[in-house]
């Protein structure tokens, strides 16, 4: 799906920047729920292949195109105008006040428009507004969508409004000096905000300013989901500063998420260049993607270090059916074919032959998201041929993990799935406890764990509602729930944990 920016009709064109914060909330926000959305760099390359300038807001028919360009199934537009309040402070002298909102979703496959989507909000909440919005959004597009409006509002990210300005406006300045100064901006006011940390570091990055991207970059959180796009640049940042094993580690941890070719080449690099061996890995970027001609050369260039002279000259002949005018390959065959069989290749080979093995320095984020979505749907294919107790099991640990990122909407996901799969599972319904407390949604959490409860007691669901009690100066019932979960878990840190907040508070816990 494409998220178009929201078109300004306050008349203040000092809030066109809002229109463009329109796509990346929600795209953030309706990848977490599932849908595969095209990034902000993928719809400027559609402008500019169209002729269009980066500012350009397109009529339908022109949507039309764009939308045929990226091969969109669903593509969001709308508009927004703003009621102007009292000046707020902290908000850089401007006047605040409330923004409305309306959006439609147009379905390509279809060519209908749904029906008008609103929402408003005070201007300082925006970021609430915007992920209103995207919820219903959802609803639109999939009429099963379950995970609830609660959930989506509760979804961290959001930051102050100035920072997010800076970061909106940053992303989107013409210039790189404007870029750096906006993005520098948005994380002088928040220091841990993973979408600035990104992109202010590539933007370091594209300055050369190597050393800088890489301290930006390990800033981003490894459980974030940019992670894995900080990461890369973070490994490409490492390796143009010459420090091989930082580039190793960064290329490492995004391989184990999402095992890439172009991700496993780049670790392969790195160990290269720390004088390593390198074929396995190579190897297994090539087979991943063996029509690729960098591959082969590159582990052509790794087993004639090795020694393994017969299979760089198969690996060297593969790259060269692919690339026939590769000079470099064709020079690295001339060598193999000169030197005895075993020969290891030197750093400091005489005559001046010393090939390097080639590293991919362009992230493709449309390219992740497309192979993180799949690797989604196989999991998915391979949960639905189990039981449903086992698949509702394995859910619900899924569930468990996102929220304990959380990754909110992402959790009620797994939880709704294993509910669906097994209604009665007392670890699902508990799970979806967790999750409707960390939402701030206290009632549908205690009706959560109190369902919970009678299927099967457990610690979870009662650590809900001690928490919930403690939260309503209930201390004599949350003592009853924390006895309880001792109980059955004599040792559970949390619960043992809240029994000394309730002794602190002069409640005797039985």
């Amino acid at each position: 799906m494409l998220v178009l920016p929201f078109d300004n009709h306050s008349g203040n064109t000092s809030l066109n920047w809002i229109g463009d914060s329109f796509p990346d909330t929600l795209n953030k926000r309706l990848t977490s729920a599932g849908f595969l959305t095209i990034s902000h760099d993928d719809r400027l390359f559609a402008y500019d292949h169209l002729g269009l300038p980066t500012d350009f807001r397109p009529t339908r028919a022109t949507t039309i195109r764009i939308a045929d360009q990226l091969d969109a199934n669903y593509v969001v537009i709308g508009s927004y105008t703003v009621v102007p309040g009292p000046v707020v402070a902290g908000a850089k002298g401007q006047a605040m006040g409330r923004i409305m909102i309306q959006a439609k979703v147009l379905s390509m496959d279809a060519l209908r428009l749904s029906g008008m989507i609103e929402d408003s909000a005070e201007l300082t909440r925006l970021f609430d507004a915007e992920n209103a919005i995207a919820w219903k959004v959802a609803g639109a597009m999939d009429p099963h969508f379950a995970v609830s409006e609660q959930t989506f509002l509760a979804a961290p990210g959001g930051v102050p409004l100035p920072a997010f300005e800076d970061y909106i406006r940053g992303i989107n300045a013409p210039s790189g000096d404007e870029r750096l100064k906006r993005l520098k901006n948005a994380v002088a006011q928040v220091p841990n905000y993973p979408a600035a940390l990104l992109e202010l570091g590539k933007e370091q990055y594209t300055q050369r300013d190597f050393d800088g991207a890489a301290a930006t970059l390990a800033k981003v959180p490894k459980t974030d989901r940019l992670a894995l796009e900080a990461n890369f640049y973070l490994g490409l940042a490492e390796f143009n500063s010459a420090n091989y094993a930082g580039a190793q580690a960064a290329f490492s941890f995004v391989a184990s998420r999402l095992p890439l070719p172009e991700v496993v080449n780049n670790e392969a690099v790195a160990v290269s260049r720390q004088g390593k061996d390198s074929v396995d890995l190579f190897r297994k970027a090539s087979d991943a993607d063996p029509s690729d001609e960098d591959y082969h050369y590159n582990l052509s260039v790794a087993m004639f270090r090795r020694g393994d002279t017969a299979g760089a000259t198969r690996e060297v002949q593969a790259a060269l059916k692919l690339k026939p005018a590769d000079n470099e390959a064709i020079e690295l065959l001339a060598q193999l074919k000169k030197v005895p069989a075993g020969t290891k290749l030197k750093a400091d080979a005489e005559g001046g032959f010393s090939p390097l093995e080639r590293i991919r320095r362009n992230y493709s984020e449309t390219g992740f998201r497309q192979a993180a979505f799949q690797l989604d749907q196989v999991r998915a294919i391979r949960m639905a041929m189990l039981p449903p107790e086992q698949r509702a099991v394995e859910y619900t640990q899924l569930g468990r993990e996102y929220l304990a990122q959380g990754l909110l909407p992402e959790a009620e996901t797994q939880f709704q799935a294993a509910l669906q799969a097994s209604p009665n599972s007392a670890d699902s319904h508990a799970g979806m406890a967790q999750l409707r407390e960390a939402s701030g949604d206290p009632a549908g959490a205690r009706d959560e764990a109190k369902t919970s409860m009678i299927m099967k007691p457990n610690v979870a669901a009662l650590l809900v509602l001690a928490r919930l009690d403690l939260a309503n100066k209930n201390l004599t019932g949350s003592a009853q729930d924390i006895s309880q979960a001792l109980k059955i878990d004599p040792k559970n840190a949390d619960a043992i944990a809240l029994k000394l907040v309730l002794q602190q508070r002069g409640q005797t816990v039985p």
